[in-house]
């Protein structure tokens, strides 16, 4: 059983955290499309970013702001314009947001990191973003983290947020989150953005470690498209006001806090993953035998992410054999005579060896998913196991449907 439960309250389910969304005029349909989260004391601050080539200027900011000051008090991100290729102007405009910002809430500029999300090459509409700030400073409360995730969403069809509480030292430690993302999801860090709040009291060095590992078993376990994108981004904040005492090396209490830091990642991952665009269902696969944790992740991402398996689960068909082909191509080497394949309770491959299966059950299985309770009955469960070692690991993905293309073809028109 997991030392945690769920909560209400999302990023503002933390102590000391204030959050608000509104419509600044961004967005050309008019909805919700400025965010901005607030810690009422300094917080140490993480961050986990886009490892592509052709970085958003917020990525480039949020990293230079994080290697020379470790904290922050606000996040602002705009949606509409991804604010990436668009050369040294988009840099200033990023520059001027932090400024507004730290002007409105009598804060300092570095205190303030920023993500944008929307199209690539759109600079942010400067104008509606300077009118905007002082109306999303002045909506900031504890009660706002609906508010904030619904402002930060593009294509996504839900928002996504969760928050957990533990107890450590007998008092309460809370983590909450908001993310968006819903194509252009293989991110590669860490379009998705996703962002954290807690209210322990940790070490920076301890808090980045925490925040990449949870990444690595969570937004770098899941995959929609297979593109990577300018702006992905993870940022997470720890303000202290839980008052419990400070966490500054691993042990018990640590390990409880990355625990449930991996748990807060791995939901709102899985929700990016379950909204992909067109998507029908949510693809788990888990695989088991493997050398170590990276291997078993590797395959799991790699089936997860093929196009073959993918289409395969949304036409409910069984296919097995394009899942033991991702499981080969995946650049692990493993003996395909120990190969073992299960979808769901269906065992499909033992010992390399082709099973007998109720193909009609099999394809309901997969009916069944598409109809099934978000996050939970909505799943396919895919299980492979390479042999006798250690190693196991998870990746999330979704099916592939013919609505993905349409929606893709038709995205800046």
């Amino acid at each position: 059983m997991a030392d945690w439960h769920k909560i209400t309250g999302g990023i503002t389910a933390p102590r000391g955290y204030q959050a608000a969304g509104i419509t600044a005029g961004l967005k050309p349909s008019g909805l919700p499309d400025l965010a901005l989260i607030f810690s009422q004391v300094e917080a140490i601050a993480a961050g986990v970013f886009t490892t592509s080539q052709v970085k958003a200027a917020c990525v480039e900011y949020c990293r230079q702001r994080l290697q020379a000051k470790q904290s922050a008090r606000a996040i602002l991100c705009n949606a509409g314009q991804a604010n990436a290729a668009t050369g040294s102007q988009g840099y200033l405009d990023t520059l001027e947001s932090a400024m507004a910002v730290g002007q409105a809430l009598n804060i300092p500029s570095e205190s303030v990191l920023v993500a944008s999300t929307g199209v690539i090459g759109q600079r942010i509409k400067m104008d509606a973003l300077r009118s905007g700030i002082p109306k999303v400073v002045a909506a900031l409360s504890q009660t706002g983290s609906d508010a904030a995730a619904g402002a930060i969403i593009t294509t996504d069809l839900v928002t996504k947020s969760i928050a957990l509480e533990t107890t450590i030292s007998d008092r309460p430690v809370r983590i909450g989150g908001i993310a968006k993302g819903s194509g252009m999801i293989h991110p590669n860090m860490a379009t998705m953005l996703a962002f954290v709040t807690c209210d322990a009291v940790v070490s920076p060095a301890l808090w980045q470690q925490m925040l990449a590992r949870a990444a690595d078993k969570s937004f770098n376990s899941i995959t929609v498209d297979g593109d990577t994108s300018t702006n992905d981004s993870l940022i997470a904040l720890a303000n202290g006001q839980s008052r419990t005492p400070a966490i500054t090396e691993w042990g018990a209490e640590a390990e409880k806090l990355e625990a449930m830091l991996t748990a807060v990642c791995q939901h709102l991952a899985k929700a990016i993953a379950r909204d992909g665009e067109g998507a029908t269902c949510l693809i788990e696969v888990e695989v088991t035998g493997a050398h170590d944790e990276i291997s078993a992740r590797q395959i799991a991402k790699t089936i997860a992410g093929s196009s073959l398996v993918k289409s395969a689960i949304f036409g409910h068909d069984p296919n097995w054999g394009r899942i033991a082909a991702a499981a080969g191509r995946a650049g692990v080497p493993f003996e395909q005579e120990n190969l073992q394949i299960k979808l769901g309770d269906f065992l499909m491959l033992e010992n390399g060896q082709p099973l007998q299966f109720d193909r009609v059950a099999a394809s309901a299985y997969l009916k069944k998913a598409v109809v099934g309770a978000y996050l939970q009955e909505d799943t396919v469960l895919i299980s492979v196991n390479i042999g006798n070692g250690h190693g196991s690991g998870k990746a999330w993905g979704c099916d592939l449907s013919y609505d993905y293309v349409r929606i893709n073809a038709e995205y800046t028109t």
